[in-house]
């Protein structure tokens, strides 16, 4: 596990870079409780930010001229403000993609020093990338009142990791790093972009993070062909349902009617959406009326629709899911994200997770070959100046 950010270390390194003092800014990782895949059919997700976060220390130039170093990838991209392109290194693509947006909004700024560190698992499904442009646009903002709201810099983030990153990502992991509040999930309609914060404040239970550190290549073109079969499911419904804007509108009547009796492969994706909404707003509830176990099970069963009716797991995950389910103390398991790879979410018992740490991190090697990572996470505040 990544330690800790030490901000004295990050200080001095910017002074050694830069001979000057900086200011400080981070901005969280996410995670999400449940609801996936239905971000992009206008439905529910319900992520938090985490305790683990990108830190940004930035100082202002009066030249035109940008330096950008990294902690973590000890390199460093120089240029200047109004440079239109890509770097050569890849890393610094997100800070150049936040800085084209401020452009775009018509904000011209003098130019800055930048260093960027992190205490954030890349790779993990807990969107460092998402973090790293919301940091990087909250300093600015901060830096050069640029007037931006929370909003704004939301989508600035966004538009960086589509266009400079070529990633592209939903809206709900910069909202989580932007809104994140300790001790809550958020309640996000992708629709309508309204939210609504969900006490997650369970005594004596913790959520911990299982990475497989396996990545399937299957990833990317199955994400695609899932939006693709997603719509096609609508069109069906809209034939007959014309009022229907997106599957957040339809029930299982609907696709019984005009899905099922076409397609199987293409019901069983509908399906596992219009279920998946309907779980997420009745977790809502369990979280508020503190019925931790109601919501572990609806977490079981948002994994077996991700398994089965949506098939984006993969062996791996499967694997955890299945060796948690039972424990006692082990609430809800689920893989976590786009699929293929990455984490499994689990809630459970704080006092029986050293031992099944243990015992899996084990069982999960001998049996698959790679290692486990546990990441155990809390639910934190969203981006944030940090000092100065």
């Amino acid at each position: 596990m990544t330690p800790p950010l030490d901000l004295s270390a990050f200080k001095q390194a910017f002074f050694s870079a830069f001979d000057r003092a900086p200011r400080i800014f981070r901005s969280p990782g996410r995670i999400n409780l449940i609801g996936e895949h239905t971000d992009y059919n206008d439905g529910y997700v319900l992520p938090a930010a985490i305790d683990r976060h990108v830190y940004v220390g930035i100082a202002p130039r009066q030249d035109g001229r940008i330096r950008i170093v990294s902690v973590d990838f000890k390199g460093v991209h120089e240029g200047l403000v109004t440079d239109q392109g890509k770097s050569t290194l890849g890393w610094p693509d997100y800070a150049l993609g936040v800085l084209a947006g401020f452009r775009e909004r018509g904000i011209q700024l003098p130019g800055f020093d930048m260093l960027v560190g992190s205490d954030l698992p890349v790779g993990a499904g807990l969107s460092s990338s998402a973090a790293y442009s919301c940091a990087v646009g909250f300093a600015l903002n901060e830096l050069f009142n640029a007037g931006l709201d929370r909003s704004d810099m939301i989508r600035i983030a966004q538009l960086a990791e589509h266009r400079y990153a070529g990633v592209m990502c939903g809206i709900m992991d910069p909202f989580a790093s932007m809104y994140g509040r300790s001790g809550q999930f958020v309640r996000l309609d992708c629709r309508s972009m309204e939210y609504h914060y969900v006490p997650f404040s369970a005594e004596g239970y913790a959520l911990l993070l299982l990475n497989t550190n396996v990545k399937h290549s299957l990833a990317s073109s199955a994400y695609n062909r899932r939006r693709e079969e997603c719509a096609t499911g609508l069109d069906w419904v809209r034939a007959d349902f014309p009022e229907v804007r997106s599957l957040r509108d339809v029930d299982e009547s609907m696709l019984d009617r005009c899905v099922a009796p076409r397609d199987k492969v293409i019901d069983d994706r509908c399906r596992y959406v219009v279920q998946e909404n309907a779980r997420l707003l009745a977790l809502c509830s369990d979280l508020e009326k503190g019925d931790m176990a109601a919501a572990g099970a609806r977490m079981l069963q948002t994994h077996e629709g991700l398994s089965r009716m949506f098939e984006v797991s993969c062996p791996e995950l499967d694997y955890l899911v299945k060796a948690v389910r039972g424990i006692d103390g082990v609430l809800g398991a689920r893989m976590m994200g786009g699929g293929f790879g990455g984490c499994t979410i689990n809630l459970l018992r704080t006092d029986i997770i050293d031992q099944l740490v243990n015992d899996l991190s084990r069982a999960y090697e001998a049996d698959n070959g790679l290692p486990l990572t546990a990441i155990p996470v809390m639910t934190g505040e969203g981006t944030m100046a940090v000092d100065g």
